[in-house]
């Protein structure tokens, strides 16, 4: 590994905390920061329809107003002094105090007869001038009253309704009011607030009035209100716009001010996590050293420390190491075991052959009547001797030698009370208890002769180890992949110092035992996909539980 290695690991780390720490930190703001000004403009734009809609009913009550206003007026009895001369003084006195009244309201109210000419006004100057009006807007009745609205023209709408002769019933002139449209102009700038521009449109969206920061909406916020009038007025729309900067000043503030705090968090997490990152690495450099001479004689494991997980590397790489030392040391003696295997699955032969002949003449001789008693202890020697030299001789080959499992659907409820029925009589010769333990059938693909070989191992251990009036319990269960086997005694069990070489071949609790019973069963075991385990019985004994796959 390169010499530069750790500090890459402290870049990575420092990379890595930044990312984790500050990344979803920055994700987060930034959706928190897309999300509010989505939610400001969508209140923005509320706001503005709801200025818009209050804009739009203020400007048709004062419209409305002005126009009752004609209507009310033309029907005084003041108006019928048109019918007797001289009368510019006494209505012109009236028409002047109430424009007054109205305050900006009105530029001038006027009276002209049936040729259009101003008999009376609030301006005297347009007394016996010659009315000028623009072209008819619209014109609707109010009440069964005749009312005409003239084009706005120089800020001015002319509103005009005749005036009936009490006598005749006929009109006889016209009352004529000029409404500033200026109230119209200064009601959208008071409405201007907050950078909010306004605009009232015909149903040409020909500009009728603006305020006076009015521009066209490009970049802005903007929205139209129709305005929903008691006259009959149709197509009018309250236009409104704010400008977006502005708008979404706030929430520009408020990233700003995150993207300064980023920045110094930025700042502080380097100077902080530079530490931290060499008190990660550090253990880690010291780990690495010791990889590198692991090879070499007598080497140091380096002392523990750093924070919890890189403690807890260093136990497993500590602990791997010595799994690893003592792995090269089973692989050594699996391989003397290997030479020693392949020489007794050469010499079985020979051996077998004459240890047959051994027994047949023991057993010839021990015919004879006239044979002595010691002759026929001596036989008795002789046969049991060569009794277990044949037994050594077979499991000395089934280790060296194990042939691949044939398998074909077992089952195993009958299989196990088969086998414990053929070993009941060895078990009752020691008066010992041999039970089975299995609810219902349970169907696997195994080799059945392998399969009597695993179960009359542990059980023959069992019985042979056990003493007198014991108990030996054989059980079958099984969940959705594997079949459960267990062999369960009431012996002393196995010392928790000896646990670990139990299916160690050679080795063995028991006086005049070879040791090869149990490395055959997990060879056998481990054949078939399944695993073979020791614990502690139920008696506090000892309990051997094979697994084996259902559908392997």
């Amino acid at each position: 590994m390169p010499k530069h290695a750790p500090l890459t690991i402290r870049k990575m780390l420092l990379i890595a905390f930044l990312l984790a720490g500050l990344l979803p930190a920055l994700l987060v703001s930034v959706l928190s920061f897309y999300q509010a000004r989505t939610a400001l403009r969508t209140e923005i734009k509320h706001d503005l329809q709801t200025t818009g809609k209050a804009v739009g009913e203020h400007i048709d009550r004062v419209l409305f107003e002005r126009v009752q206003n004609v209507r009310s007026w033309s029907q005084l009895a003041i108006m019928q002094d048109m019918q007797i001369g001289d009368i510019d003084k006494r209505l012109s006195v009236f028409l002047e105090e109430t424009r007054v009244s109205y305050a900006a309201q009105y530029i001038s109210i006027d009276v002209a007869d049936l040729q259009s000419t101003i008999v009376a006004s609030s301006d005297p100057r347009h007394i016996n001038q010659r009315l000028s009006s623009p072209p008819v807007w619209f014109s609707f009745k109010e009440d069964d009253q005749p009312i005409t609205i003239y084009h706005l023209q120089n800020d001015q709408l002319m509103i005009s309704t005749p005036i009936n002769s009490d006598f005749t019933l006929q009109p006889m002139g016209h009352l004529i009011a000029t409404f500033n449209w200026s109230v119209i102009q200064d009601l959208l700038n008071h409405a201007a607030q907050h950078a909010t521009e306004l605009a009232l449109v015909d149903e040409h969206d020909r500009l009728l009035a603006q305020s006076r920061n009015w521009s066209q909406p490009r970049y802005n916020l903007h929205t139209h209100i129709p305005m929903q009038s008691t006259l009959p007025i149709y197509g009018w729309e309250v236009k409104l716009n704010k400008e977006h900067d502005v708008a979404v000043a706030p929430v520009h503030r408020l990233g700003l001010i995150f993207l300064i705090l980023l920045v110094v968090i930025l700042l502080f997490s380097l100077i902080l996590v530079r530490p931290i990152a060499r008190r990660i690495t550090q253990p880690l450099d010291n780990l690495l050293e010791f990889v590198k001479k692991l090879r070499q004689p007598n080497v140091v494991s380096p002392p523990l420390s750093g924070p919890v997980e890189v403690q807890a590397l260093h136990q497993t790489f500590t602990k791997m190491a010595a799994d690893l030392a003592e792995s090269e040391q089973q692989l050594t003696r699996a391989a003397k075991l290997a030479v020693v295997g392949e020489m007794a699955a050469a010499m079985s032969h020979e051996v077998r052959t004459p240890l047959g002949i051994m027994r047949s003449s023991a057993d010839v001789l021990k015919r004879e009547p006239t044979l002595s008693d010691d002759g026929r202890e001596v036989l008795g020697f002789i046969i049991s001797e060569t009794e277990r030299l044949n037994k050594l001789v077979t499991s000395l080959i089934d280790s060296a030698r194990p042939r691949l499992p044939s398998k074909i659907p077992l089952e195993m409820q009958s299989h196990l009370q088969h086998v414990c029925d053929m070993l009941q009589k060895q078990a009752q010769d020691k008066h010992i208890q041999l039970s089975l333990h299995a609810p219902g059938p349970v169907t696997i693909p195994v080799d059945q002769d392998q399969m009597t070989q695993v179960m009359v191992n542990l059980i023959i251990n069992a019985i042979q180890i056990l003493p007198e009036h014991g108990q030996v319990a054989v059980s079958l269960a099984h969940d959705q992949q594997f079949a459960h086997i267990s062999v369960a005694d009431n012996g002393h069990g196995v010392p928790p110092a000896q646990q670990a070489h139990l299916f160690e071949a050679f080795f063995t609790q028991r006086a005049g035992g070879v040791g090869l019973g149990l490395a055959v069963v997990k060879q056998i075991v481990e054949a078939h996909g399944g695993t073979i385990t020791y614990s502690t019985s139920p008696w506090q004994g000892a309990q051997f539980n094979l697994a084996l796959p259902l559908n392997p």
